[in-house]
């Protein structure tokens, strides 16, 4: 389908893109998912290019750029396979955003121009052994001791917890909760294995330990006690940006498909010319064009600061579910093909099961959009 809401310059902007991804990305995946885990020299190439955080305001050295170009880096990653699954995203869109939004004027200074260049890699570090969508049971905590707080506690499933030189603490403190900088090098501080997942194999996730970990107290990141309310603040940026590489994904394994099952033959003719696979590709496609409408609708509203907390859950909850559905049909339109890991609808199908997980779960999304409805 045509889409509307990206100009030249953006078009031209994606094209690099596309290329830096073919010429520095794929030659080395392979290589990443083995070690699992990316080079801190494409981070560092990445921030050359200008793809790191192509929101940072010019006063850090960025140009300032709107939020779609930042989408076009994504969707390009997610066309390849690579959105997700190296991290670049996570420390653009969503835990840089928290400093340039929410950082006090010394935090930005000292830490934007690095995330920036690429030599700050970031994490964010929320979930817990015990605790995964219910932020509410938080149980590290984060003690006021002189002019510094000491943490202790632990976290799981931290995307690029390993490579992180910066990450932003989910804490208890003693009248609510906050979000506290701990750089890699703090007393008390240490990460754990680099866990092994069922996809996503070259983005590192890790444990994270706070033993009696000392940080200054200005180390806080936002209102002293307000983590909850910052957090809740840029959830609809993270949401449609996770809204946007679901549908990309969709949208560009069932393109492959249509060309593998006009290629593959059964029964001595092209699996194309099967009426059940007409009508499966059918159904999917038609499904993909209504979410994609709906989702660049949503990222036009973000455009203008106009997309709110439900609106984003039900871009998340539909587009991550679809985009679940297709890749499991598509993958059946492959046969047994589709089960070899050389074949990208394979990685796709181990990638995209954590979609309707991270950000905030499904059941969570229709928890919010449910309560909305109710008024509860």
């Amino acid at each position: 389908m045509t889409r509307t809401i990206f100009l030249p310059e953006h078009e031209q902007f994606r094209d690099s893109v596309s290329k830096f991804i073919d010429s520095e990305i794929t030659p080395h995946y392979h290589q990443w998912e083995n070690d699992g885990q990316v080079s801190r020299e494409i981070w560092r190439k990445m921030g050359e290019q200008g793809y790191l955080v192509a929101s940072m305001p010019e006063e850090f050295g960025g140009v300032g750029a709107d939020h779609l170009y930042s989408i076009i880096i994504g969707e390009e990653m997610c066309k390849k396979c690579y959105s997700a699954g190296v991290g670049f995203g996570l420390h653009s869109d969503i835990i840089v955003p928290y400093i340039i939004q929410h950082g006090t004027q010394t935090q930005k200074e000292k830490y934007l121009p690095g995330t920036l260049s690429g030599e700050i890699i970031t994490a964010i570090a929320m979930t817990e052994p015990g605790t995964g969508s219910d932020l509410q049971g938080v149980q590290t905590r984060a003690v006021v001791d002189g002019d510094d707080y000491v943490i202790n506690g632990s976290k799981t499933f931290i995307s690029n917890g390993q490579l992180a030189d910066l990450v932003i603490v989910v804490c208890k403190t003693e009248n609510g909760f906050s979000l506290i900088l701990v750089e890699a090098e703090a007393p008390g501080f240490s990460k754990g294995s680099n866990l092994e997942k069922i996809g996503m194999k070259a983005q590192d996730t890790s444990e994270l330990f706070f033993d009696d970990c000392r940080v200054p107290r200005s180390n806080v990141l936002g209102p002293e006690h307000m983590g909850f309310l910052v957090l809740m603040q840029e959830l609809p940026q993270e949401r449609i940006g996770i809204a946007s590489g679901a549908i990309c994904v969709a949208e560009s394994i069932l393109e492959e498909t249509v060309e593998y099952v006009k290629e593959r033959k059964a029964f001595g003719r092209p699996i194309a010319s099967f009426q059940n696979t007409q009508f499966e590709l059918a159904q999917l496609d038609s499904e993909v064009t209504a979410i994609r409408v709906f989702v660049d609708h949503c990222l036009l509203l973000h455009g203008d600061k106009k997309l709110d907390d439900v609106t984003a859950a039900k871009a998340k909850l539909l587009a991550t579910e679809l985009q679940k559905k297709v890749v499991d049909r598509c993958l059946q339109l492959h046969g047994g093909y589709g089960y070899m890991w050389e074949y990208r609808v394979a990685r796709m199908y181990a990638d995209t099961r954590v979609s309707t997980i991270y950000g905030g779960t499904s059941e969570i999304m229709k928890l919010i959009i449910g309560r909305r409805l109710v008024g509860k």
